[in-house]
């Protein structure tokens, strides 16, 4: 019964998690909710689906002839219709708040306006431009897959650790909904995210941890600085930034 009990809640916190971080019709329950925190261990695990939704837009591409530069606009655009765009969402409003306002209480107004700013704009120009690329280089190779795959885990196994390291700055908002994450939790985030970079990378894997361990430390940073603390859209933009300095860490040591 133990045994049993812990399957439903291992899989009660994976469809929490997707119910959270996608856009997939996934039903939970008011009470299931009361998990958000604890569950967020899980966070990579929704990796493994938007990175197989990708991969199924690359597989699509190839099939039909299309060049690999669609492939890759294809990968990026199922990770953001899967997604509905949270994380690029968050990584604007940081980049609008942080250096649009004079104060804390300017950015994260800023950062809570539905519209888009000049930083903003900008930010969602430069980090896809840049994901584009590496994605156009990195499907010139047998295994773009499971590097697809494992960077889509990576980056989203360090959004716990921000969440737990950082206090909510404000009282209201997603990232507040969810509650403060436990070490444990994000400890156990770390750890798949970690693992799939080993088991994919072998003794690279080591730097692609410091890579990933590093950027997630720089946007946890800033916000600290900026707004004191972390909201859904700082765990939206450390999931960005750690994608990104994945792709390109990948690409250049090749």
């Amino acid at each position: 019964m133990a045994l049993l009990k812990q399957q439903n809640d291992l899989l009660g916190d994976a469809a929490l998690a997707l119910s959270l971080l996608t856009r997939l019709p996934i039903k939970i329950d008011d009470a299931g909710y009361a998990r958000s925190a604890q569950a967020a261990w899980a966070y990579p695990l929704v990796g493994v689906v938007s990175g197989i939704f990708s991969c199924i837009a690359v597989w699509g591409a190839v099939t039909l002839g299309l060049p690999l530069w669609c492939a890759a606009i294809g990968a990026i655009a199922a990770g953001v219709i899967v997604t509905g765009a949270m994380h690029e969402d968050g990584l604007a409003d940081c980049s609008d708040g942080f250096w649009g306002g004079w104060d804390r209480a300017m950015r994260l107004l800023i950062m809570k306006d539905s519209q888009i700013g000049t930083y903003g704009v900008l930010a969602l120009f430069i980090t896809q431009a840049l994901r584009f690329g590496a994605i156009w280089e990195i499907l010139h190779h047998e295994n773009w897959a499971l590097t697809l795959i494992a960077v889509h885990i990576a980056s989203r196994a360090v959004m716990p650790a921000v969440m737990s390291a950082l206090p909510h700055a404000r009282e209201s908002g997603l990232s507040q909904t969810v509650g403060h994450v436990p070490r444990a939790a994000a400890v156990k985030a770390a750890a798949i995210g970690a693992a799939t970079l080993l088991l994919g990378f072998g003794l690279s894997g080591i730097a692609l941890c410091i890579v990933a361990a590093l950027a997630a430390f720089g946007v946890a940073s800033l916000a600290r600085a900026k707004i004191g603390g972390q909201t859904g859209d700082v765990c939206g933009a450390s999931q960005q930034v750690t994608e990104i300095a994945l792709l390109l860490a990948i690409l250049a040591g090749e």
